[in-house]
């Protein structure tokens, strides 16, 4: 039974991920910001599939001392329950802000929870993923073209705008994924983004408020049910051979914005590697 790991998986299109794998067989593991959102969660999937194998794991995301503690938790699990495998990761935790705010290490919320937690967590779950010669997915957004990184000020401190700041993370999202393409898939992993689409999802009015609220709740009316862009995770990690691509939607290979390059993509790996006190390893995988 292959094991796929899901992060934001407790509502939105995470909780549909997590149902669209466990209805074909997949053992899942969830992790959610809350103890009481992961129970209800659970719960759900277990209504519609009583028989299916999911377990779901506590973590603040956004900080990266819970993405340690969370990585500690999955790591003794995954070593006694999953053969120390993982197919794939999908970093799906994302957030939404009004104004400038830190985490305890001090860096812009956006940033942290949509970029370094997922950066944090695929350096620790690297190695089960090389066991199984995984896939890494990110859920990114159309909304990544348009904007370039702000090298000289990456956390936007100086004139901060929430839409700024969640335009690059999502380009982050997708430099990330070129870049893990660029080290590894030579050894036999794989890096996507997924651009969803508008989703009817409550992300743009969880811990926002002002305009960014009112917005997003106008907005969502708009988007597709969560379970249509589940089935582009599902298709990326249902073809035996990985497809070649790097950003999908509607499980089509799409283009994606011309800031996406090899030297963007390595200058944002070398930053969040001094960001988050880590150093990716070389993999050597015999095949």
């Amino acid at each position: 039974m292959k094991t796929v790991v899901i992060t934001g998986a407790t509502s939105g299109i995470g909780l549909a991920t997590a149902r669209k794998f466990v209805g074909k067989g997949y053992n899942v593991i969830g992790i959610g910001h809350s103890e009481t959102n992961c129970d209800r969660a659970k719960e759900k999937i277990l209504s519609d599939y009583p028989e299916a194998k999911i377990i779901y794991f506590v973590a603040n995301l956004m900080q990266l001392s819970e993405v340690k503690r969370v990585a500690d938790e999955l790591e003794k699990y995954i070593t006694a329950n999953c053969n120390g495998e993982i197919y794939a990761l999908i970093n799906n935790v994302g957030g939404v802000r009004s104004w400038y705010q830190t985490t305890a290490e001090g860096y812009e919320q956006q940033f942290a929870l949509n970029h370094l937690a997922s950066f944090m967590l695929t350096y620790r779950l690297l190695p089960y993923i090389e066991m199984a010669l995984g896939r890494v997915i990110m859920t990114c957004s159309n909304s990544h073209k348009g904007i370039k990184m702000h090298w000289e000020d990456i956390m936007l401190k100086d004139g901060y705008n929430p839409l700024t700041a969640y335009k690059q993370s999502k380009l982050c999202n997708i430099l990330f994924a070129e870049a893990l393409n660029e080290r590894y898939s030579n050894n036999g992993i794989r890096a996507y983004a997924v651009d969803p689409g508008l989703v009817n999802t409550d992300i743009g009015n969880k811990q926002t408020g002002g305009v960014v609220n009112l917005i997003w709740s106008l907005r969502k009316k708009h988007g597709v049910l969560p379970e249509i862009p589940a089935e582009t995770y599902v298709h990326l990690c249902e073809q035996k051979t990985a497809p070649k691509g790097l950003y999908y939607y509607l499980c089509r290979e799409r283009k994606f914005s011309r800031e996406v390059t090899e030297e963007n993509a390595n200058r944002l790996f070398d930053l969040s590697e001094k960001l988050c006190g880590i150093k990716y390893r070389d993999l050597v995988v015999e095949l």
